[in-house]
């Protein structure tokens, strides 16, 4: 009677070690690395710095995003209750337009390289039922919420005259001396570094150039 009692005790206990032991999960605005740049009605923005051979916590996003690197590093991706996947390389200027096909969607990103990894996540917080089908130029990548224009600027050229309708978000992927000029002749030069953005609501018809001695890259991340 001792032995069977003492057996009765101890499984609920494995039981309740065994349900603790499983992984939890954060909204990605309380993820710890994860850091909220910038907030509105539209979107959120938030940097990720990784240091090599740390993980975040598994953590997660409820809407279509836009992911921008800005580093050079190595790193993994694993789902929720699923083996870590395989090593993939990030680099300055690489973006990705994620759509969100379920209700939710948990990782963490584990940095396997030995430099930082640095990524510009742009949560999209309104799905439109009905899209604007204005262009602004040619579209680099895009989900459900928002298009990615992705402008490479040798030293002194200037991109055409093009229009935005929607709000968008303009992101500095290197170091650029950015000239924009409007319809009108009115010009300005702003100087931005890696990572720097802006969100601009407003109806926006302008060139970008770069007025610097180096190559530049600009991403827009455009609303539908």
């Amino acid at each position: 009677m001792k032995i069977g009692l003492v057996s009765l005790l101890v499984l609920p206990a494995m039981l309740v070690a065994q349900q603790t032991s499983l992984p939890t999960s954060v909204p990605v605005e309380e993820e710890p690395l994860h850091r909220v740049l910038f907030k509105n009605d539209s979107v959120i923005v938030l940097k990720l710095t990784l240091p090599p051979g740390q993980s975040t916590q598994f953590h997660t996003h409820t809407h279509d995003r836009v992911a921008i690197d800005l580093s050079n590093a190595e790193i993994t991706q694993q789902k929720i209750n699923e083996p870590e996947g395989p090593a993939t390389p990030s680099k300055p200027g690489n973006f990705s337009a994620l759509t969100l096909t379920d209700a939710s969607y948990t990782h963490r990103v584990h940095n396997v390289g030995k430099t930082s990894y640095e990524v510009l996540d742009i949560e999209l917080l309104q799905r439109p039922e009905t899209p604007s089908a204005a262009l602004a130029t040619t579209v680099a990548a895009e989900n459900p919420s928002a298009r990615i224009y992705n402008w490479v600027l040798p030293a002194g050229v200037t991109a055409p005259m093009h229009a935005h309708v929607r709000p968008y978000v303009i992101v500095s992927i290197t170091e650029i001396n950015l000239a924009m000029t409007s319809p009108d002749g009115q010009s300005a030069v702003q100087g931005a570094g890696p990572g720097d953005f802006r969100f601009v609501d407003a109806k926006v018809t302008h060139t970008i150039g770069n007025a610097g001695t180096t190559p530049g890259q600009i991403i827009e991340v455009e609303l539908k």
